[in-house]
């Protein structure tokens, strides 16, 4: 399976990069890749599943929107989708200007929610694009199931709306961005202020917004350090770990 081979690599990146943040631990977890309107690269569990850590571009198949191989082997003996596939072909199919969709089972995104902890825009330079993605609120689905089939992704779609993210109560969150590496960082920062909030709130502290005037004064610094710079870091991070 040499056809994407840079892509699949890509993903497979993209799904160690969660479970070395911490967002989804074990065999839990999948992120995808839109090709086409009918296609799409996804984690998908093989014979000798070793969890999200230790994915591999030979993880990454190519299938369609229903779930079938959509090319030779890619779905051969051993291999399948992930149950929860409907979550990422669901948005695909609805929201044209998202490529990637990140499915993680971050604990403090979990905790928070249920805790009544709502994502907030608490902190300002700290992190701006997640401050800005909070500023816009991130909706809450409110069952805590496998979605495993269109009904279900279709409940999960209302509630993502046209945001970036939903929290998945009592289960995690979907993230979705205009490539991999956008909707694995903004997964990231709801995790990090999520754990923020957890840790102030257990300090005693009072959860408040960012003064609006702070807010106004927080500039764009553009894809290119926010996201490509960003998920070098992340890469690297990445890098260090496994040979420390």
């Amino acid at each position: 399976m040499t056809e994407f081979s840079s892509l699949r690599r890509e993903v497979a990146d993209a799904c160690r990069v969660l479970a070395g943040r911490g967002l989804s631990d074990g065999i839990l977890g999948h992120v995808s890749l839109r090709i086409d309107d009918r296609r799409l690269l996804v984690r998908c569990r093989g014979p000798e599943e070793r969890g999200l850590a230790a994915t591999t571009a030979a993880d990454i198949r190519l299938v369609d929107l229903d779930g079938d191989a959509a090319g030779p082997g890619e779905l051969s003996t051993g291999w399948t989708v992930p149950n929860e596939l409907p979550l990422h072909t669901e948005v695909l199919r609805s929201r044209p200007e998202v490529a990637s969709v990140v499915h993680a089972h971050p604990p403090s995104v979990v905790a928070a929610d249920l805790a009544g902890i709502a994502i907030r825009p608490i902190v300002g330079a700290f992190d701006i694009p997640g401050t800005r993605l909070a500023q816009g609120s991130v909706p809450v689905y409110p069952r805590g199931v496998l979605i495993r089939n269109r009904r279900l992704a279709a409940e999960m779609l209302l509630a993502l709306g046209d945001r970036p993210v939903v929290i998945l109560r009592g289960h995690g969150l979907t993230s979705t961005g205009p490539g991999v590496a956008a909707a694995v960082l903004r997964a990231i920062s709801v995790d990090v202020i999520a754990t923020l909030s957890l840790r102030i709130v257990a300090a005693g502290g009072i959860l408040a917004d960012l003064p609006a005037e702070d807010l106004a004064e927080l500039p764009d610094l553009g894809d290119a350090f926010t996201t490509s710079t960003a998920w070098r870091h992340e890469l690297a991070r990445l890098d260090r770990n496994l040979s420390s």
